[in-house]
């Protein structure tokens, strides 16, 4: 164990990612406020893929521009396949940046080589961000964009009965939220659900949301920041519905297997070891990875670490997995 600058106790840093880390100190601000939002928001924007990075393994890219729920604005959904039109198996992608920062190519760069191994199509979608649009805009965005893909699943040469949901921090949330609204809606049919260091509890009040303040990657100040940036006044109260923090669900059963991968030094570790303890507990399949000395985000960050590697093996290893059956 480590103590942190605030005195605390936590899990010590890879060191093969500290590097990896000061270098994130010195590009943006450690802590996400509102008075550097924007400041963060370029600094995400500047190590985002560009489409020509994403296409140059041969995969085809488009476009597509589709009704956004209840009259809200088109929503844009990032639609990459290998050559061909073999019919294949889907990811229907959620980015991250704490529901506040991100595009739909945020993130991708961990999963572009998917596309030919196993050999997928990755739909990926871009929701309205708050606090410009706080809850439900998001999540009603990124579940009408489920909804267009599984109805478009022909049009796109996907097979519906292997469309699996997924992404990153924010991401990862909105991914287990949207599987909550398909189980609760009646769909679409999901074949899993990835859950990657994913936010899923507004209420800040596990061990690890404590643990990091001022270092690391998405501290806690960083999580309160966006959370409330997200729900407004109604942050930590009782009446947060589950489809804007999966952790409060009442019930996990029927959903979709789950796949949950974090480090051990982020403010995220505990509620997701309580969301894959309490889906087992319903009787559910949820995998779990817990990455020693990771930060949050590491296989993007310091990616060409032996631990970001690793990550990625497990992780390529789960989807082929899920795929053959």
């Amino acid at each position: 164990m480590t103590t942190a600058a605030h005195g605390r106790r936590r899990p010590p840093f890879d060191p093969e990612v500290i590097p990896a880390l000061e270098e994130c100190y010195r590009q943006a601000p450690v802590t996400l406020t509102a008075q550097n939002l924007a400041e963060s928001r370029r600094a995400e924007l500047d190590g985002t893929p560009s489409l020509a990075a994403l296409a140059a393994g041969g995969a085809d890219l488009e476009e597509r521009m589709i009704p956004g729920p209840g009259g809200a604005p088109d929503i844009s959904l990032l639609i990459i396949r290998p050559p061909g039109r073999d019919v294949l198996p889907a990811l229907f992608h959620t980015h991250g940046g704490g529901m506040v920062m991100g595009n739909n190519r945020t993130g991708l760069e961990t999963m572009i080589g998917w596309v030919t191994d196993p050999g997928l199509v990755i739909v990926s979608v871009e929701y309205r961000l708050a606090p410009e649009h706080p809850y439900p805009a998001g999540v009603q965005d990124c579940y009408a964009g489920l909804v267009w893909t599984a109805e478009h699943a022909g049009e796109l040469g996907i097979d519906p009965e292997r469309l699996i949901i997924g992404g990153g921090s924010a991401g990862g949330g909105l991914a287990a939220a949207c599987s909550l609204m398909a189980r609760d809606r009646g769909g679409p049919a999901l074949a899993a659900q990835m859950l990657i260091y994913p936010m899923l509890d507004d209420r800040l009040a596990t061990g690890s949301s404590r643990e990091l303040d001022g270092e690391g990657i998405w501290d806690s100040g960083s999580n309160l920041t966006a959370w409330t940036m997200l729900l407004g006044e109604r942050r930590g109260g009782d009446d947060v519905p589950a489809y804007a923090a999966p952790a409060r669900a009442a019930d996990l059963s029927g959903l979709p297997p789950a796949y949950l991968e974090l480090g051990s030094v982020e403010t995220l570790r505990d509620e997701d070891l309580d969301y894959a303890r309490r889906i087992w507990a319903a009787g559910g399949i949820a995998e779990l990875h817990v990455w020693p000395g990771g930060f949050h985000a590491f296989d993007l960050i310091a990616a060409g670490t032996e631990l970001a590697r690793a990550a990625a093996d497990v992780r390529l290893g789960w989807l082929r997995r899920v795929l053959r059956a």
